[in-house]
């Protein structure tokens, strides 16, 4: 159980470090396309704002991506899973708040999927804080 717990709380600490430089990098990102928008005076439902927004979208959702695959190497690495399919659909599943069942997974490595899935919801929730802060910028 210690092991596992070590190894969760590692997986923890590696998905929120770059959870968290992620969304650092998309608020100066943002920082400077609302300067540009402002200085070129484009209304705050432009057709950059629309295509901005939706490449922020994508940004959001290649960060839970690489968590996700981290997750599934980390459960094909230490032969939870046998194969990478596997382990990225289990992950995704468990990431996601959904689950369905632990079938595919050796039970010696339960307790982290477990983690996996609070890890999941709360960086799941740290994203939509941070795009409705976004979108409630782009209607001032």
């Amino acid at each position: 159980m210690l092991l596992e717990l070590a190894v969760a709380t590692m997986m923890v600490l590696i998905t929120v470090i770059i959870h968290g430089g992620g969304l650092v990098a998309l608020g100066r990102i943002l920082r400077l396309e609302s300067h540009q928008e402002h200085i070129s005076h484009l209304p705050p439902f432009s057709t950059r704002s629309l295509l901005f927004t939706l490449a922020l979208v994508l940004c959001l959702f290649t960060l839970h991506g690489i968590e996700i695959w981290l997750y599934a190497a980390l459960y094909l690495v230490v032969g939870a899973v046998e194969h990478l399919e596997v382990g990225v659909y289990f992950s995704t599943i468990t990431y996601g708040g959904i689950g369905f069942t632990d079938a595919y997974l050796d039970p010696k490595w339960r307790l982290v999927t477990a983690i996996e899935g609070v890890n999941g919801v709360l960086l799941l929730g740290w994203s939509t804080a941070f795009f409705v802060a976004v979108i409630s910028r782009l209607g001032r």
